[in-house]
């Protein structure tokens, strides 16, 4: 639709510390720097302090964000980087899986914001990637916001969701025991 507008949500405050984990995959370094700078405008706006790991590539996004998931404290997770058609379809799997890895995590109740872009051309990340045009890094931090902004107000994750092992009692916490 030609003049369509977008509309922005407003960032959420948080009463509690915010840490975000910031994962990039700096292939096009420019890009990823742009990305960077824009996610952690949007992080600190908001008090959350942050780290930045790098990763080799898109594909291995998603393995970093469930490891540090599992095993480090962060409330919040910014996937980015930037993935140009090529030649092959080699494309179509680091754009597809990627993608179908960081949704898997969100939907296993990880607070994360996808800012892995997937383009035609070097010109178009340039364009969505500049905090002073489009900031789909920005955009991303403030998606992963929003997400630990939704947990926050529900209470947490209540942990043991899905199926019980056969022959578990469920606690009067909600926890399970075997």
């Amino acid at each position: 639709m030609a003049g369509a507008s977008h509309h922005t949500l407003p960032l959420p405050s948080f009463e509690k510390p915010v840490k975000a984990l910031i994962v990039v995959a700096p292939y096009y370094r420019d890009i990823a720097d742009m990305m960077i700078a824009g996610a952690r405008a949007t992080l600190e706006s908001v008090g959350a302090t942050h780290e930045v790991i790098e990763v080799p590539g898109a594909l291995e996004i998603p393995a970093a964000i469930g490891q540090a998931f599992r095993l480090s404290n962060f409330d919040c997770f910014v996937a980015l980087g930037c993935v140009i058609r090529g030649e092959t379809t080699h494309y179509d799997t680091v754009c597809n899986d990627s993608s179908r890895g960081l949704t898997l995590l969100g939907l296993q109740g990880v607070c994360l914001g996808n800012g892995i872009l997937t383009v035609e051309t070097l010109e178009q990340a340039v364009v969505r990637a500049d905090p002073k045009d489009q900031d789909k890094g920005g955009g991303a931090a403030a998606a992963a916001l929003h997400l630990l902004a939704l947990v926050r107000r529900w209470g947490g994750a209540k942990g043991n969701i899905g199926f019980r092992v056969p022959g578990s009692v469920m606690l009067a916490d909600g926890g399970d025991t075997v």
